[in-house]
């Protein structure tokens, strides 16, 4: 399935949550309610997850360890934020890398497989982004972050475009992982107050 060019719901440059404001709480009466959700999913199948990093320089992970008990179903992750650990330590090839770029679709491929590898996990999630300021390009401005979720060996990429400045992008970012991460299991993204009708 050819991914989309970038988020569909995402809201106008200005409207994203302060990189201190509760996020992953606006659909939820718990702090991390997603995550505890996506928690339950796993442990019900037996299953576990990893992550490997680069532009959230590990926020996904602390947010999911930040949840009392996910002991039981997150093993761990990878924070590879230069080319060499991607290379080196998730396995990605250098032809990709070359080729592609850090962030796009067979490298954020690569690196879900590769967490995978490492740490035995069912699922994973992958990303690689430009939080900026610095670093846009035409072809992928500020903002622009590859996604990728794996069940085994089935892996799903996606391309987002996410407005905002350094904290939001990455914030951002962490967000929509976890909802991939829900939608795996058939749960959907609860409405946000943002989005249009």
């Amino acid at each position: 399935m050819p991914p989309a060019p970038c988020v569909p719901h995402a809201p106008e440059a200005g409207s994203r949550p302060r990189p201190d404001s509760p996020a992953l709480l606006r659909h939820a009466d718990t702090p991390h309610a997603r995550i505890r959700l996506l928690g339950q999913r796993l442990v019900a199948r037996g299953a576990t997850l990893a992550t490997a990093e680069s532009c959230t320089g590990g926020l996904i992970a602390a947010l999911c360890t930040d949840v009392p008990g996910s002991s039981a179903w997150f093993t761990g992750g990878v924070v590879a934020y230069a080319n060499e650990v991607k290379r080196d330590v998730l396995g990605v090839g250098p032809a990709l890398l070359a080729a592609h770029g850090a962030v796009s679709e067979p490298v954020v491929h690569a690196m879900a497989a590769g967490v995978r590898r490492l740490t035995g996990a069912r699922y994973a999630v992958a990303v690689s982004g430009v939080a900026g300021p610095d670093g846009g390009t035409p072809e992928k401005p500020v903002g622009t972050v590859w996604l990728a979720v794996a069940d085994g060996d089935a892996v799903q990429a996606r391309r987002f475009l996410f407005p905002g400045d350094r904290a939001a992008v990455r914030l951002a970012t962490a967000e929509a992982a976890v909802e991939a991460l829900l939608a795996l299991f058939g749960e959907q993204e609860p409405p946000r107050e943002t989005d249009a009708p």
